[in-house]
């Protein structure tokens, strides 16, 4: 089963390289497309340096113009090769060696989405507001599609490649979690989870999402629950 492991980066110059390496060194086989969002502040310098010419197993992707997480991770999925997708932030806040238990549930169990969850076994890994705004999202996501998702916002979402393509993905920044998972369950497709691990950042260290995404969320799944 292979794995393309689809990776947005914006303003990431003090984290990426160390994430790159630790995504490399993950013993799955796997693709790594990673789409530089029109960074800023280094990071296209660190990867043009670093990664001169792209290879069957890391292909890079510059947009020209910043254009949202979203847009990133469509760009990613245009050109993923893999039977499954997944998402890898590229800061620090999960890690990498983590996607092995996704994929080993995944080829276990044949499911078609499988998500790694923060909460299933502790709510501190991150701070008491941040897991409230998550779980409120989480209940909410469950009330209006019928799941029982622990961790609906959740960056680990590996998703059978067919599948999220068939989605048909507009999102163009962080309402790309509640999107894909409002399609997913509108449609049937179960959503599994599994624990793994985490470490949340503050926005002194670089953390990007804010309250107003929070209130985009919100829109995105009220949007999508009466759509047709």
């Amino acid at each position: 089963m292979k794995v393309s492991i689809l990776m947005p980066v914006y303003n990431e110059s003090k984290t990426i390289m160390d994430v790159l390496e630790l995504v490399k060194n993950v013993e799955i086989d796997k693709e790594i497309i990673l789409v530089d969002d029109c960074s800023t502040d280094g990071t296209r310098e660190l990867l043009n340096e670093h990664l001169q010419e792209g290879t069957e197993a890391l292909k890079v992707i510059y947009h020209d113009r910043n254009k949202g997480k979203g847009a990133a991770l469509r760009t990613a999925l245009f050109n993923a090769k893999g039977d499954y997708i997944v998402v890898q932030d590229a800061d620090m806040e999960y890690s990498p060696q983590d996607l092995v238990r996704l994929v080993e549930f995944a080829e276990r169990t044949g499911v078609e989405a499988v998500y790694g969850s923060r909460f299933l076994e502790t709510w501190k890994t991150t701070s008491f507001l941040h897991f409230a705004i998550n779980r409120f999202l989480t209940v909410l996501t469950n009330i209006l599609f019928g799941g029982s998702l622990t961790d609906m916002e959740t960056c680990y979402k590996m998703v059978r490649t067919d599948i999220m393509r068939s989605l048909d993905i507009q999102a163009k920044r962080f309402e790309f979690e509640p999107e894909v998972t409002a399609k997913l369950l509108k449609r049937g497709i179960k959503i599994m989870e599994v624990p793994i691990s985490y470490r949340g950042r503050g926005y002194d260290e670089g953390k990007k999402i804010g309250w107003r995404d929070g209130i985009e969320a919100v829109c995105t799944l009220l949007r999508y629950r009466f759509s047709g």
